[in-house]
């Protein structure tokens, strides 16, 4: 693509890399067919390519972003489908990332639109608060239905269905390593999952513990990853939360070392993988930034690099695997978690679409409640035309999207890992009665028929 950027603008190093990606694209338009706005919408300005051309002549031109740019850069996930198809190595992470606070900068928002966007960064980032939020919706509930019919108000409406009725408690865990000793990680415990689900974390220690890795958890300063503040323009609150994470894990790196930071919402993992580009610009934190980055990994692809033992149990049910947006475009993890699976003894199937976003995006569910609607009634008829009695998925944004939308039970891929390795049960799911060879024998047969299939 040619731009016309002028030297004076390319001194701007934002803007320097902004032109670099744009150069890559060649138009082809491969993006939009796999675009979850575009097939939804059919709108133009709705893909990749689309929103390409507005943020290319919005910089160029020097200019605020209008009302017309804002409505399509809103409506993009930043599932990053688009990155995995392109042929051209165009980054539009990076890409709509800027825009993004380009607009946040130059934009005013209406004014319902901009005290749900502060609201939502100074709650989710902070578990206290947002677990004291989540009580406060239970008493809302009943008001969502008239919330949608007020303009301006259907993300606070969002906001009370996706609520859970009850929130788990965190139970205080003791684990210690078995064994000999062949690892030590840190454990981001993250913000909203913490909150929502946080026997996800627990799983991961025990399961780790097992396996002879010590895990380090809440280390001094850890806090939110800043993807949530990020997605929404918020650039400075993204960047302090990333050299506060820096901070936290550096001292574990320089104290007692680690293998790896393990992360087990897949969302968070994109972001902190990206904090040695988001820090780039900054002395102090631009070295220790690209360390910490080159350490992070998501459980499933930390674990694939352990010798694991035979499971303890034969589960023999059938899961379908939703591969979430930032696990398969964001970091391109896609063999590992159904592989784990595979092995533990769980029978895998891979629902249509699986390169769809479910709708959930960090904060889209709310503030774009239509169109994650749709995309989860979509993603949720796929899955259940699998007719697995789990899902599977490495993301809290998903299981809490999905899980919106199915009878049918959702855990995290560790979660049930963990229990084909000798932990508890997940929720929901069915008892096991099978033998272990009979078990092992029905995966066998049904994984080779699918791959036939396949």
């Amino acid at each position: 693509m040619q731009t016309n950027f002028t030297p004076e603008q390319l001194s701007d190093p934002h803007v320097a890399e902004a032109e670099s990606i744009l150069r890559k694209c060649v138009h082809c338009g491969f993006c939009t067919a796999t675009c979850p706005t575009y097939v939804t919408l059919g709108n133009e300005l709705d893909s990749p390519r689309g929103r390409i051309y507005l943020i290319k002549d919005m910089l160029e031109n020097g200019r605020a972003a209008d009302r017309e740019i804002v409505t399509h850069v809103d409506r993009c996930l930043s599932c990053l489908a688009c990155m995995t198809t392109c042929p051209s190595g165009v980054n539009y992470m990076h890409l709509v990332d800027h825009a993004r606070t380009h607009i946040e900068k130059t934009y005013r928002r209406p004014l319902l639109d901009r005290l749900t966007r502060s609201l939502l960064a100074q709650i989710l980032p902070y578990p206290a608060r947002f677990r004291a939020a989540l009580k406060l919706a239970r008493v809302g509930r009943p008001f969502a239905s008239l919330f949608r019919r007020v303009p301006g108000m259907k993300p606070v409406a969002a906001m009370l269905d996706l609520a859970p009725g009850s929130l788990p408690q965190a139970k205080d865990e003791h684990v210690t390593v078995s064994g000999e000793k062949r690892g030590r990680i840190a454990l981001l415990t993250g913000c909203a999952q913490s909150v929502l689900d946080p026997g996800i974390n627990a799983a991961t220690a025990r399961l780790l513990a097992r396996l002879g890795v010590e895990t380090v958890q809440n280390p001094e300063g850890e806090g939110c990853c800043g993807a949530l503040v990020h997605h929404m323009g918020k650039e400075d609150a993204a960047l302090e939360a990333a050299r506060r994470n820096v901070d936290a894990w550096m001292r574990e790196i320089e104290g007692g070392g680690l293998d790896a930071i393990v992360i087990t919402a897949s969302g968070c993992g994109t972001t902190v993988k990206d904090y040695g580009h988001m820090l780039r610009l900054d002395p102090d934190y631009a070295d220790k930034a690209a360390r910490v980055a080159a350490l992070a990994m998501d459980i499933t692809e930390y674990l694939a690099t352990l010798d694991l033992p035979e499971p303890m149990i034969a589960p023999g049910i059938t899961v379908a695997y939703h591969s979430a947006c930032s696990m398969q475009h964001g970091q391109k993890i896609t063999r590992q978690p159904r592989e784990l699976l595979r092995n533990a003894g769980f029978v895998v199937r891979e629902p249509r679409e699986g390169h769809l976003c479910c709708g959930s995006a960090g904060t889209y569910n709310i503030l774009q409640p239509e169109i994650a609607a749709k995309l989860r009634d979509r993603k949720v008829s796929n899955i259940e035309a699998t007719g697995a009695s789990v899902i599977a998925t490495g993301n809290i944004g998903c299981m809490t999207q999905i899980g919106s939308g199915t009878d049918t039970p959702i855990a995290h891929t560790v979660e049930l890992l963990d229990w084909a390795y000798g932990g508890p049960k997940p929720t929901g799911i069915r008892d096991v009665s099978a033998p272990m060879e009979e078990t092992s024998a029905e995966t066998g047969a049904e994984t080779g028929a699918m791959t036939a299939a396949e």
